[in-house]
C-alpha cells in the first residue's frame, strides 16, 4: 500500500484522466470523441447526474482534450505541460468554479469581463462551473447573452445534480448529457483494479458490500474503500467490512428469508436479534429486505433477470437457488407486508417491534391454492353434491326457518293487558303484528325519533284510554320518554291510533324486574340470535357443506343471515 508522510486518498489517485478510464459513461465519452473528431464541439456543455458518476472528471478531460499541446484529438496525452496543469489544476486557462461559493451576480460580472481576453497559452479558456444549479437568478441573468454567443476562444462546461432547478433558458443554450449511475459490476470490477494496484487481499463479496455502499456513485465507494482500508490494512474480511461500514451481510438476509419461506418463526426472530445485536438501522434493514424480496419477484417474474438487476453473478445465483420454491405471488404477498412496514418506522418508537411482527405475518401467512387446484375441487364437489338436498332458502335468498318461538310468544297476547311484538327479523311486514307493534310502527311512520325511543320500550298495561310503558332505570330511553314534550307528542299520536282520549304513562323498570315484557328492540335482537343459531346448525349438517369441508380441508367458522 502506499506509504510517506502525504496520503493521497484513492477518489483522487484514481481519479480518470482519459476517456477509455471513465468508467459507466461510455455513451458521453463516444459522443464527446465523436464531436472532437469531427470537429462539432458546442461552445456549452451540460453534465447532470448523481454524485461521484463522473461529471466534473469528465469536463477536466475533455478541457485536456481541447488544450492538449499535441492536437486536438478524442484523447489526451496526459503529458505535455498543458495536460500535466489541468490535472493538477493550475491551469491559467482552465477556471474551475464552485457554484456553491461563487453564485453571485458580481462573481458572473467578473467572470464575464475576464473571458474577454485571449488564453494565455492555450487554444481555449474552459470554464468549468460545478454545482452550476446554486447560481442566483441575477447571476443567471447575467450569464444569459455571454452564453448564448461566447469569444470563440471560450468553452463553457456546467455540471449538477439538480438540473430541474436551471432556467429553461439556460438549459435551452447547453448540449445536454446525463450520466448514468455505475452499475454494481462495473464498481467492483473497478474496485478489484485498485485492490491489486494497491496489493490488498479482498474477497468479491466484500467489495460488493463496498459498492453496494456506494449506490451507484464510483466516488462513494472509493471513500468507503478507503475507510475499509485504514481499518484493515493489507488483509480485509468480509466481517471487518460489513462491521464497519454498517451494512448487512447478504448471507443474513438469505437466511431470514429462508426462514420466512419455511414457517419458522424461531429462526426469523434469531434473525432480528443479530440484526440488533450489532446496531444496525432497523430501517435501513428493513430496506434492505425489501430490495432482496423485490430481486426474488423479478427473478421469478421475467425470463432474464440479469438484464434487469444490478447483482454480481454469484448474488444472481444465489437468489435463483432460493427462489426454485416459491411463486412470485408468494413473494409479492410478503414483500407488500415489508413495505408498509416500512412506511410506519418513519413514526415507529418501536422500530424492532414493527420489523418483528411483518416477519411473523409473512411467515405464518397460509399458502394459496393455484386457481386451477380450486376448479378442479369445485368439480368433484359439484358431482358429490348433485343428489343432496338444496340449503333451506327460498329464490330470493331470504331465510324460511320457522320460529315456534316466536309464535309462542305471540300467543299469550289474550292475557288483559299485555301486548307483544311479533318478530322483527323477517324483512318484510306481515298482518299479525299484534297492538303494541302496530302503534309503534305507526309513530315511526310520523317521527321516526319518537319511534326510536318507543322500540326500547316494554308495553306493561294497554287499556281503553291508558297506554303504560316501561323503560330500564338509569337509561337514556327513559330519560327521553319522561320529557313533558316527548309524552305530549306520543299522547297526540296514541289518540289518533286509537281514535279516542289516550293517557301516556311512563314507568322505570329495575334490573331483574321479571314480570315486564320484552321491548321491540330486545324481541328484534332475541329472535335474530335464534335464527341466526338455527341457520348454523342447518349450514353444520348440511351434506353439501359437510362435503366441502372434507373437500377443501377448511372448516366453517361464521354463518351471516342477509
Amino acid at each position: 500500500m502506499s506509504t510517506g508522510t502525504h496520503y493521497e486518498v484513492l477518489a483522487r489517485k484514481y481519479r480518470p484522466q482519459s476517456f477509455s478510464e471513465l468508467v459507466g459513461q461510455e455513451h458521453v465519452s463516444r459522443t464527446l470523441q465523436n464531436a472532437i473528431d469531427s470537429g462539432r464541439v458546442a461552445h456549452a456543455f451540460l453534465f447532470t447526474g448523481a454524485r461521484g458518476v463522473g461529471k466534473t472528471s469528465t469536463a477536466r478531460i475533455m478541457a485536456k482534450t481541447l488544450n492538449c499541446e499535441t492536437g486536438v484529438s478524442h484523447e489526451p496525452c496526459n503529458n505535455c505541460p498543458q495536460c500535466l496543469e489541468i490535472t493538477k489544476g493550475t491551469s491559467t486557462d482552465v477556471f474551475e468554479i464552485d457554484g456553491a461559493s461563487n453564485n453571485g451576480v458580481d462573481d458572473v460580472r467578473d467572470l464575464r469581463d475576464n473571458i474577454k481576453y485571449l488564453p494565455s497559452h492555450s487554444r481555449y479558456r474552459i470554464i468549468i462551473i460545478d454545482e452550476v444549479h446554486m447560481l442566483s437568478t441575477n447571476a443567471f441573468n447575467a450569464l444569459l447573452k455571454t452564453l448564448e454567443e461566447p469569444p470563440e476562444h471560450v468553452k463553457f462546461i456546467f455540471a449538477t445534480t439538480e438540473p430541474h432547478k436551471l432556467p429553461v433558458t439556460i438549459l435551452s443554450r447547453c448540449q445536454r448529457f446525463d450520466f448514468k449511475r455505475v452499475t454494481l459490476t462495473k464498481i467492483i470490477a473497478r474496485l478489484r483494479f485498485i485492490a491489486g494496484e494497491e496489493k490488498v487481499a479482498i474477497s468479491d463479496s466484500a467489495l460488493g458490500l463496498i459498492a453496494r455502499k456506494g449506490d451507484g456513485s464510483m466516488r462513494d465507494s472509493l471513500t468507503a474503500f478507503d475507510q475499509v482500508l485504514a481499518f484493515c490494512s493489507d488483509t480485509v474480511s468480509d466481517e471487518d467490512v460489513a462491521t464497519l461500514l454498517g451494512t448487512i451481510d447478504r448471507r443474513l438476509l438469505a437466511e431470514i428469508s429462508a426462514a420466512v419461506f419455511e414457517g419458522n418463526s424461531q429462526g426469523v426472530l434469531a434473525g432480528i436479534k443479530q440484526v440488533d445485536l450489532v446496531g444496525y438501522n432497523m430501517r435501513q434493514f428493513c430496506q434492505e429486505l425489501i430490495e432482496h424480496f423485490r430481486n426474488l419477484l423479478v427473478i421469478r417474474s421475467v425470463k432474464k433477470p440479469e438484464e434487469i438487476l444490478d447483482l454480481t453473478a454469484a448474488e444472481l445465483d444465489e437468489l435463483q437457488k432460493q427462489s426454485l420454491h416459491v411463486s412470485a405471488l408468494d413473494v409479492q404477498r410478503r414483500l407488500t407486508l415489508f413495505l408498509k412496514a416500512e412506511t410506519e418506522l418513519a413514526y415507529a418508537s418501536f422500530p424492532r417491534l414493527i420489523v418483528e411482527m411483518a416477519l411473523l405475518k409473512a411467515t405464518l401467512l397460509a399458502p394459496l391454492v393455484p386457481i386451477q387446484e380450486l376448479i378442479e375441487k369445485i368439480k368433484l364437489l359439484e358431482t358429490a353434491a348433485v343428489h343432496t338436498p338444496s340449503l333451506p332458502w327460498d329464490s330470493a335468498g331470504v331465510a324460511s326457518v320457522p320460529n315456534p318461538k316466536a309464535e309462542s310468544r305471540t300467543s299469550t297476547n289474550e292475557q288483559p293487558g299485555q301486548f307483544y311484538a311479533e318478530s322483527a327479523v323477517s324483512p318484510r311486514p306481515t298482518g299479525s303484528q299484534t297492538d303494541w307493534g302496530c302503534f309503534v310502527l305507526f309513530v315511526n311512520g310520523k317521527d321516526l325519533q319518537h319511534g326510536a325511543v318507543l322500540e326500547h320500550g316494554s308495553p306493561l298495561k294497554q287499556e281503553p284510554g291508558l297506554i303504560e310503558i316501561g323503560f330500564p332505570a338509569g337509561s337514556y330511553y327513559l330519560t327521553a320518554a319522561q320529557d313533558a314534550e316527548f309524552i305530549a307528542d306520543v299522547q297526540k299520536l296514541a289518540c289518533t291510533f286509537t281514535d279516542r282520549d289516550t293517557v301516556i304513562r311512563i314507568k322505570s323498570i329495575e334490573s331483574g324486574f321479571a314480570e315486564a315484557p320484552l321491548s321491540l328492540a330486545e324481541k328484534k335482537k332475541s329472535d335474530a340470535e335464534q335464527l341466526l343459531e338455527e341457520l348454523k346448525r342447518e349450514v353444520e349438517n348440511h351434506p353439501v357443506i359437510k362435503e366441502a369441508e372434507r373437500v377443501f380441508g377448511c372448516t366453517v367458522t361464521d354463518v351471516q343471515s342477509f
